[in-house]
């Protein structure tokens, strides 16, 4: 007999991913934090050994702590690495809700604090005049290497929240925005999200979701195909590599 566990991970493998989607499905957060971070660094080591740098983009939260520990442990030439980050509340880097400053924290530190950090949280008049400093700030990073996204129960993904008012726009696979200013249904609500069209030129995505809870979310992302209801499934058809744990 299967307990819960054996129950979860039959409906992971249950659930009709595309083609071009690979699940990585993992015991546990501690293996999964490890393998996603092994992995991410093998993909920068890569592109800095064949063109001299590498570019990752992660997001923020209190779940990818342990991934965030384990990437700065990595052995890289960290001083050829740009790090930015996919979303961001718009509060200052000493706010506890800064994802900058969960960077900070986590991963920029050791051999890691030598990467070049491009964040996206500007002081501005206004939500909407820091998107476009942030945006501004954005040309100066290079081609995405990695991207690292997270999802929320409500199919959210950076912060392109359903209802928020520039959805439409995050949306837009040929917005020349890089960034644009979202609000999201839980404090702080103010986010500077990276758009779609942005995220999406990444060379490669990662996944990283943890539960059952999440599981019923792509469960309910891929049994439609409507962007604005949840936007995570603009990603779901794209090649994605799904770290997954109970």
């Amino acid at each position: 007999m299967g307990g819960p566990g054996m129950a979860t991970s039959e409906a992971l493998s249950e659930l009709q991913f595309p083609a071009s989607t690979e699940v990585h499905q993992l015991p546990d957060a501690s293996t999964l934090a490890g393998t996603l971070a092994k992995d991410v660094s093998e993909r920068l080591r890569a592109a800095i050994d064949d063109k001299g740098q590498a570019c990752v983009v992660l997001s923020g939260g209190r779940s990818p702590v342990p991934f965030l520990e384990q990437l700065a442990k990595q052995d890289l030439d960290w001083n050829k690495v740009t790090v930015s980050l996919a979303d961001e509340r718009w509060v200052p880097v000493e706010h506890a809700d800064s994802n900058a400053g969960l960077l900070a924290q986590h991963l920029l530190k050791g051999q890691a604090a030598k990467a070049r950090f491009i964040g996206l949280y500007q002081q501005a008049p206004s939500l909407k005049e820091a998107a476009e400093e942030a945006d501004r700030a954005l040309a100066d990073l290079p081609p995405i290497d990695v991207l690292v996204l997270g999802m929320g129960d409500d199919g959210h993904t950076a912060s392109l929240f359903p209802a928020s008012p520039n959805l439409a726009e995050g949306l837009d696979p040929n917005t020349p925005r890089r960034c644009l200013p979202l609000m999201a249904p839980t404090v702080p609500h103010q986010r500077l999200s990276m758009t779609r069209a942005l995220l999406a030129t990444a060379g490669f995505t990662a996944l990283s979701v943890q539960g059952p809870g999440k599981l019923a979310t792509l469960r309910a992302a891929l049994a439609d195909d409507d962007l604005a209801e949840m936007p995570i499934r603009a990603f779901l058809h794209a090649p994605l590599d799904i770290y997954w744990c109970p």
